[in-house]
């Protein structure tokens, strides 16, 4: 999972800003839209937050999209206009590093990769199963048939959590 440069550099302008309201940021999403980008930011409890069970909340967002607006306001980094939209990740919440996906082992993902897996007919670029193992520099996931793919973390081009009601 690598991000680009200027999600590198929106994010090193905007986890100060996030921080500042109490609330940690999951991951940042810059879509580029011609004349109209979209700038999305997800957040989550802190740690101890989520031990005491509370949520993000409406306030919580609004308190991070004043934030931020402010900080994005001094630094301009976007050229043209852009919508700022502040939420938490939920239930299918989107990974934007491997180390988000520890807390996830038994759950399914749902991957997008930037090169092909498998052999033969079963070669694919799209892979839905269930986390087994998840190391430094590959994840194990079993598809629904059974099938194992063992997937380079630098081959994901996007990860989620498909929720599934326990």
């Amino acid at each position: 999972m690598k991000l680009s440069n200027k999600v590198t550099q929106l994010t090193d302008i905007i986890a100060p800003a996030v921080a500042a309201c109490d609330v940690a940021l999951w991951g940042v999403e810059f879509l580029p839209q011609g004349g109209r980008s979209l700038l999305r930011i997800y957040i989550e409890s802190l740690p101890e937050d989520k031990a005491a069970d509370k949520q993000v909340t409406i306030e919580d967002c609004a308190a991070v999209t004043h934030q931020v607006s402010g900080v994005l306001e001094v630094h301009d980094p976007i050229a043209g206009e852009y919508v700022l939209e502040v939420s938490s990740p939920g239930l299918d919440r989107p990974f934007f590093a491997p180390e988000q996906m520890s807390d996830y082992l038994g759950q399914t993902l749902n991957l997008r990769l930037i090169q092909a897996v498998g052999v033969g007919s079963s070669k694919r670029r799209k892979v839905t199963g269930k986390l087994e193992q998840l190391g430094d520099k590959q994840l194990s996931v079993v598809t629904p048939e059974g099938e194992q793919f063992d997937i380079a973390l630098d081959n994901i081009d996007k990860a989620n959590l498909i929720y599934q009601d326990l």
